[in-house]
């Protein structure tokens, strides 16, 4: 099957691009030691509704964040406005988000952390939980969503080829929270039907 003849998939108001189908994805923190966290040049895309969430979080994690990160908080609070005016987490040194956290060698989210050791009731902005699926607010109440190709990732896809794990499989959780168990299911049905499809 030629992948690039594949069709956007609509389910709902929500279009997919194709490769979310086709393309092999799953996180090895054992590699990538979660560079990500660490990686860029602007934070995590934040809705206001989930900056309210960490605030209400932070005393909760605010032990496990670096110094800088903490007077970054201080000055400019958990999420800032970036260049394209979009709202974001604040970052410390122009790239590391401020909820990062270390064990080992490897980089974690403190919020993330303490979500699932049940300490507190949120887990991370759901732009973080997609990733490396992007989400973009389409003209008519639809939304997009795109997977996202970067180099530090690397892992993941060889990870994701080894285990052949398709992106939105290995989303299944993020993709649920975001917009709900059925629409998921709509989404496994639409998957199937398309990729078992004579095109």
């Amino acid at each position: 099957m030629n992948k690039r003849t594949l069709p956007i998939i609509q389910v709902g108001n929500v279009l997919l691009s194709p490769d979310i189908l086709t393309e092999n994805f799953c996180c090895d923190l054992d590699a990538c030691h979660g560079i990500c966290c660490v990686e860029g040049t602007a934070g995590a895309p934040v809705t206001l509704d989930e900056v309210a969430e960490i605030e209400n979080q932070l005393d909760d994690v605010w032990e496990d964040l670096s110094a800088s990160a903490q007077s970054i908080i201080d000055k400019q609070g958990v999420a800032y406005l970036d260049e394209d005016s979009d709202l974001v987490t604040s970052i410390v040194n122009g790239k590391d988000c401020v909820f990062t956290c270390y064990e080992g060698d490897c980089c974690l989210c403190a919020l993330e952390r303490k979500f699932r050791s049940g300490k507190i009731p949120f887990c991370k902005p759901i732009s973080c939980a997609l990733y490396p699926i992007r989400e973009k607010a389409l003209t008519g109440g639809f939304i997009g969503l795109n997977y996202n190709r970067w180099d530090v990732c690397a892992p993941a896809v060889k990870k994701g080829n080894e285990l052949g794990l398709p992106v939105y499989k290995f989303l299944k959780e993020p993709l649920s929270r975001r917009f709900g168990k059925e629409w998921y299911s709509e989404l496994e049905e639409a998957a199937e039907a398309v990729l078992n499809a004579d095109i």
